[in-house]
């Protein structure tokens, strides 16, 4: 969602970056850029025109100026500004000191409440919590149905008895949960296609029958300026704890995450980004931040990375790889890992300094990933643990088996041999050669230029 905006604030500082010295004319041509940026973004005018002010406050103190890299200086006044306006602090959900608590969800129709309700659940889950889902969405034909089956898919229990009334439907959920023992509830609420009075009335019915702990709004990030319009008249009627945002990964400008904090004053809690159950987050601010400027999101990759690596698996694969022992079982475990990650281009793009190098492949296509493991799986479990094994004969079948080609089939093979001289060379602590340069270097060293040079004078008396 922030691609074009993380672009165009990325050109617009990254002349501050470079120079040495700053003047306010630099400054302000600076701001103008961002500015402009932020407006394209769908950003709110006047959190835009607040936001800039401050930036140009702090950009022109004496302290900047008379700085030894200004530039960069002025990037952490953005960085911490981005921040502040998204919400400084991460803004994590409260939980009853006597379970259970109760998460309520609100909405627009179309805001992805149910899947949203799912998602949360899931979450709750890996984080050691027993949730159960209600469902008093009775507007929506589908919505229970939808949510039932979300249930079963997580093995996440649904309260779906009561079809008539939201309030009784609350009430008989949430003494089942009881009976269950559960420790978390969350009710899957009814939306409109608009705010209007029943809708507010319903939700303020369902909130003082349940008492829930949290309130959440859920937004459509893709919305724009009319999700924080929306958010604007539900905290006037029903008062919100945070707030929820769906579709973060869509093609959006994004100026719902960046104004709806300064609007409302209710933090962003979590977002969706993506459309599978296991992809909604906790809001970083200062993470989303330092995506935004390119700087990358390491500590997120960290989290993804502890999340979907098994430590004992992991420490015996980097065990054999350093001894050069890279199989294709190894492998096939290795894309596990990567895959439970998330879609490969989000978490490189996670790397700082990777983000601008991705320019142009916005269109991998993760499938090529896809086909590498058919090839792999095509192959015997001996011919996986000792490929060099694999004569002519052999890679006709396994290419027959994986709908490859014999050359896709040589070239895997070839790069692993590769990868396992590398890591070998790196297990043995040295600087493992890079395609067309000597052995152990980043480069020609220059004893080996002066020599080819020497040789070339010797041709040349010779002559």
């Amino acid at each position: 969602m922030f691609d074009t905006l993380s672009d165009r604030l990325q050109g617009a500082l990254g002349d501050l970056r470079k120079r040495g010295t700053l003047d306010e004319e630099s400054i302000s041509r600076a701001m103008r850029e961002v500015r402009l940026a932020l407006l394209e973004a769908d950003v709110n005018f006047d959190v835009v025109k607040d936001f800039v002010a401050r930036v140009r406050e702090r950009a022109t103190g004496a302290d900047v100026l008379k700085s030894l890299t200004p530039g960069q200086q002025v990037v952490k006044i953005v960085q911490e500004e981005l921040t502040a306006l998204m919400g400084s602090g991460d803004s994590k959900l409260a939980f009853a000191s006597r379970p259970p608590t109760v998460i309520l969800l609100a909405g627009l129709q179309g805001s992805g409440k149910t899947t949203a309700a799912a998602k949360l659940a899931l979450l709750l889950r890996k984080d050691g919590r027993k949730p159960g889902l209600v469902a008093a969405d009775l507007q929506r034909p589908a919505a229970i149905d939808q949510l039932e089956q979300l249930g079963r898919e997580l093995q996440v229990p649904v309260f779906s008895e009561e079809r008539a009334d939201p309030v009784a439907a609350v009430t008989q959920g949430l003494e089942r949960a009881r009976a269950a023992e559960l420790d978390t509830v969350i009710l899957d609420t009814a939306g409109r296609l608009h705010v209007d009075e029943a809708l507010m009335d319903e939700l303020a019915a369902v909130r003082d029958a349940a008492r829930p702990t949290n309130v959440l709004l859920v937004l459509d990030s893709m919305t724009g300026q009319d999700a924080v319009r929306v958010a604007e008249a539900f905290s006037e009627r029903v008062d919100f704890d945070g707030v929820v945002l769906t579709k973060l990964d869509g093609d959006a400008r994004g100026g719902a995450a960046l104004s709806v904090k300064a609007v409302t004053g209710k933090p962003i809690k979590l977002v969706s980004v993506g459309e599978k159950l296991d992809q909604l987050e906790y809001f970083h601010p200062d993470r989303m931040a330092s995506r935004i400027l390119g700087m990358g999101d390491v500590l997120s990759l960290i989290e993804k990375a502890e999340a979907a690596v098994d430590e004992d698996e992991a420490a015996e694969m980097e065990r054999r790889m350093m001894q050069g022992e890279f199989t294709f079982d190894d492998f096939l475990r290795s894309y596990k890992m990567l895959r439970r990650m998330g879609p490969l281009q989000g978490v490189l793009k996670m790397i700082p300094g990777v983000g601008k190098q991705l320019e142009g492949l916005d269109d991998v296509d993760e499938r090529q990933l896809a086909r590498v493991e058919a090839i792999v799986l095509s192959m015997t479990p001996q011919e996986r643990r000792v490929p060099h094994v694999i004569d002519g004969s052999r890679r006709k079948r396994i290419a027959a088996g994986s709908g490859a080609s014999v050359e896709q089939v040589n070239q895997l093979l070839e790069a692993r041999k590769q990868m396992a001289k590398m890591m070998k060379q790196l297990g043995k602590g040295k600087m493992p050669a890079l395609p067309g340069q000597p052995q152990g270097q980043n480069g020609p060293t220059r004893s080996a230029t002066k020599k080819k040079k020497s040789k070339r004078k010797k041709s040349k008396s010779r002559r």
